[in-house]
C-alpha cells in the first residue's frame, strides 16, 4: 500500500499500514506518538503522521526517498 502524506486514513487502514494490533494503535495515540484526531467519534489519521512515525528523525529524506520510489514503480 502506497501512504500519501495528504491522505487521511482511518484506524483500520492505518493498523494495516503499519502492521500493529488495535490495542498497540489506541496505545500510540494515548501516549501522544500517533497523532489522530476524532471525528464523530471516529479516528482519523494523516498520512503524513504515518510516515513520521515509521522514521520520525528523518522526516525531511524519508520523505523525498518515498516519493522517488513510489514513482519508479508508476
Amino acid at each position: 500500500m502506497i501512504v500519501d502524506e495528504r491522505e487521511v486514513y482511518t484506524p483500520q487502514e492505518a493498523i494495516s499500514i503499519l502492521k500493529i494490533s488495535d490495542s498497540t494503535f489506541r496505545r500510540l495515540i494515548r501516549k501522544g506518538i500517533l497523532r489522530a484526531a476524532k471525528i464523530g467519534g471516529q479516528y482519523r489519521i494523516l498520512g503524513s503522521h504515518i510516515l513520521q512515525l515509521l522514521s520520525p528523525s528523518l522526516p525531511g529524506k524519508v520523505k523525498r526517498a518515498y516519493k522517488k520510489v513510489v514513482k519508479e514503480l508508476e
